[in-house]
């Protein structure tokens, strides 16, 4: 057929993708991201920062937020297992977060966050318009620390509201 419509030139072509196509084993993708691992009342932060190791290749971002009582890991004051730990997941690819909530209410004093934590907000209160359709992120927020996927997201505003 392609001939017939003086493609003569593209056979060689359209035959070595079709090759190629068929070649390559069908698989999907590994995710670019991990999840969400969530220290709180369920779990504590060594749990939930363990889980995050052991489910994530070294390199691949993944999520770790601390809710109280399970904040103090994520400030100067933690103890140097948990220091040793929260460093192993950031070297590992890890975020971690704390709610904005928990600053705003003292609840975690923001001067004795360790480096690298992030404060994240949850959802506002109805009718507050400080997200618009489309928007994933709240003015004064990194969204390059924010995870990736929605669901993601999703679960960690709804964990900070």
């Amino acid at each position: 057929m392609l001939r017939a419509l003086g493609l003569k030139c593209c056979l060689p072509v359209l035959a070595a993708l079709l090759s190629a196509c068929h070649a390559a084993p069908a698989r999907a993708q590994a995710p670019a991201e991990g999840g969400l691992y969530i220290a709180g009342a369920e779990f504590g932060f060594q749990v939930a920062a363990q889980r995050a190791l052991a489910q994530n290749p070294p390199g691949r971002r993944f999520f770790v937020l601390a809710l109280p009582p399970e904040t103090n890991a994520l400030t100067t004051r933690a103890s140097a297992s948990q220091a040793a730990l929260r460093e192993r997941v950031r070297q590992a690819g890890g975020v971690l977060f704390v709610c904005q909530r928990d600053i705003d209410s003292g609840r975690v004093p923001a001067a004795r966050l360790a480096p690298g934590v992030v404060a994240v907000r949850g959802w506002p209160p109805s009718g507050v318009g400080v997200l618009s359709d489309g928007q994933r992120h709240v003015s004064g927020e990194d969204p390059a620390a924010l995870p990736a996927s929605n669901e993601a997201l999703r679960r960690l505003r709804s964990s900070c509201s």
